[in-house]
């Protein structure tokens, strides 16, 4: 039986793994050992950051909130909570959206979560 050797599928894979080292610097863009650590690494660092963003912006927008609540005299958790016993459903994201852009209609807000405090 004749030796199979594997290139079209070695080179293949090989290939793939090349392609996502583009833009790399030394050997890590063209040493095919060198390349296949540092791309494993990478997507593992990428599947983790995808989820790392979610709490990332998640704190940013508690800290904006925080920011502009208490520039109305309220404290964040007061804030949220006030807002939560009123029945003011929007998100964390679209509160800090407000506190940068609309600080007029944040400021009703506050004053809504100040009445449920009373």
């Amino acid at each position: 039986m004749p030796r199979a050797k594997g290139g079209f599928k070695t080179r293949r894979r090989h290939k793939k793994y090349l392609k996502l080292a583009k833009g790399y610097w030394g050997q890590r863009k063209n040493c095919f050992r060198r390349v296949r650590e540092t791309v494993e690494r990478a997507l593992v660092y990428a599947y983790r950051d995808r989820r790392q963003k979610k709490r990332d912006f998640r704190r940013l927008w508690q800290v904006r909130i925080n920011a502009a609540a208490r520039i109305h005299g309220l404290n964040y958790s007061r804030f949220m909570g006030g807002l939560k016993k009123v029945g003011v459903d929007l998100d964390r994201k679209i509160l800090a959206n407000l506190a940068v852009t609309e600080p007029e209609v944040f400021a009703k807000l506050v004053e809504k979560a100040k009445q449920a405090w009373q």
